[in-house]
């Protein structure tokens, strides 16, 4: 019979996974969480503030600098001496003009009086503004504004209508009178690809917003541009508008953004630079996924190699536990748990069970006469050999001292005491060895039947009366004891 088992090994082994799994889970999440906020405040904190500098310092480069030849040109001692002169030669305006505009790589290049409302290009006058001329209001807007200069989006008559970035300045004379606008133009398809040329440097989405909260030009451009319309955005436009400057969250699709603002005076416009935080942290989610998948794999190694190891020491242990270090017979906890298996096995099929109770006869004499190495000398070999004589389903427990207890299976009395005397002939028939000397040994056994409703303690009761009684009649024999 297998040797029962004492240890679950099993339940060790899932919480062993399930301990190593919930610390490499918790390391991982930390960490993730960890660089998520790292990463999160260094976007807020660095990335996006330092991305709006150098791409102001771009902007100062590539569309302030139409703002500083504008501003050239209305303070052109040439422009202002030929208006105060009668524009008298048309030609000569459009000489200056022309090389503005060839100088500067501008689209266009303008100037309209005030005296004459004549609208001068690099080619001649182009027209006459009016008053009742939709399309000149932006004039008599500029004309009645309080700053130098303003940014306009307008379609460029002087070469067909291509929506164009027009910079209007004021000119006015030395002492002050206003002699009319100046400026030049650039197409916006040539911002845009300024703009898009940013995005893919910086990899941000970039635009820029005018103070009622529409996108004048940008990443946002193929959007609905007015900004209020965004979903997360829309609720902080107007607080957005009136400070000007600053970081910001919002939800849109799912994902995350922050977005940091930068008023530009010069353009009169606020530049928006935004970063999907969610994208931004795809790395850090896919490090996120190995880990797992790393942990989980060394998670199972762990754990297989914890069960092969649990496995190998777990029959160490459980013999030692269950089996008697001297005989390697089963002990009498084993025996405890391997009767209640016993009896559950009786129950469902009726087969008759006996006990045998042996015991060396003068044992004490034995050690007394030869030594206690020699008594359990005697013991190895009487263990050995009622192991040898026992069928594999039988059970032979080392019951205390120089007594053994026996379990049949499927054995009635009759055929009990059959056996129990076969084993008492085999024990005599041949002495032991101890030092030079042969010695006798002998073994006294009482037999009993389990009667089907007993406890196994009554039982073993029953057979240790017996064999008491072979002990009195002079050893050397079996007794049996009914039920």
């Amino acid at each position: 019979m297998n040797r029962p088992q004492v240890f679950e090994s099993r339940r060790l082994v899932l919480f062993l996974s399930l301990l190593l799994a919930a610390g490499f889970v918790a390391v991982s999440l930390t960490s993730f969480l960890v660089s998520r906020q790292a990463i999160s405040d260094a976007i807020i904190g660095q990335d996006l503030p330092l991305t709006s500098k150098n791409i102001y310092s771009e902007i100062q480069k590539d569309l302030v600098r139409p703002i500083l030849i504008s501003a050239t040109m209305a303070h052109d001692t040439f422009l202002r001496d030929w208006v105060l002169a009668g524009e008298k030669d048309a030609e000569a305006m459009a000489r200056f003009l022309r090389e503005v505009k060839i100088r500067n790589g501008a689209f266009s290049s303008f100037f309209v009086s005030e005296q004459t409302r004549n609208y001068y290009t690099g080619e001649g006058v182009l027209k006459r503004v009016s008053s009742f001329e939709p399309r000149d209001a932006w004039y008599y807007r500029v004309r009645g504004m309080s700053e130098d200069y303003e940014i306009n989006v307008d379609p460029d008559l002087a070469n067909r209508d291509v929506l164009t970035i027009f910079i209007n300045y004021r000119v006015f004379d030395y002492e002050g009178r206003y002699l009319g606008a100046t400026g030049i133009g650039l197409t916006v398809d040539a911002v845009r690809r300024l703009v898009a040329e940013y995005q893919q440097r910086f990899d941000r989405t970039v635009y820029f917003v005018d103070r009622r909260g529409r996108v004048v030009l940008g990443g946002r451009s193929g959007d609905n541009p007015d900004l209020r319309a965004v979903p997360g955005l829309g609720a902080q436009l107007d607080h957005i508008l009136r400070e000007q400057h600053g970081s910001y969250r919002y939800e849109l699709d799912g994902d995350d953004h922050i977005l940091h603002v930068n008023y530009l005076p010069e353009l009169k416009w606020l530049l928006f630079v935004e970063q999907n935080e969610s994208k931004a942290l795809t790395g850090i989610r896919q490090t996120l996924y190995l880990n797992l998948v790393i942990s989980a794999a060394v998670t199972l190694l762990v754990v297989l190699l914890t069960h092969l190891a649990l496995r190998r020491y777990q029959g160490r242990i459980e013999e030692m536990a269950v089996t008697d270090k001297l005989t390697g017979l089963l002990n009498r906890h084993a025996f405890t748990i391997l009767i209640e298996r016993l009896l559950a096995e009786y129950r469902r099929e009726r087969r008759p069970l006996s006990v045998l109770l042996a015991d060396i006869d003068h044992f004490k004499a034995i050690n007394d006469r030869h030594g206690h190495l020699a008594g359990d000398q005697v013991l190895v070999e009487v263990a050995d050999r009622l192991r040898q004589a026992l069928r594999s389903s039988d059970l032979a427990v080392r019951w205390g001292g120089e007594e053994f207890l026996l379990v049949l299976r499927g054995c009635d009395l009759g055929e009990a005491e059959h056996i129990a005397e076969n084993l008492r002939r085999a024990i005599a028939a041949r002495p032991l060895t101890l030092g030079n000397q042969e010695v006798a040994v002998t073994i006294s056994i009482g037999v009993t039947q389990f009667d089907g409703t007993e406890t196994p303690d009554l039982t073993v009761s029953r057979a240790d009366a017996a064999l008491y009684r072979a002990k009195h009649a002079g050893r050397n024999r079996v007794e049996a004891q009914p039920a």
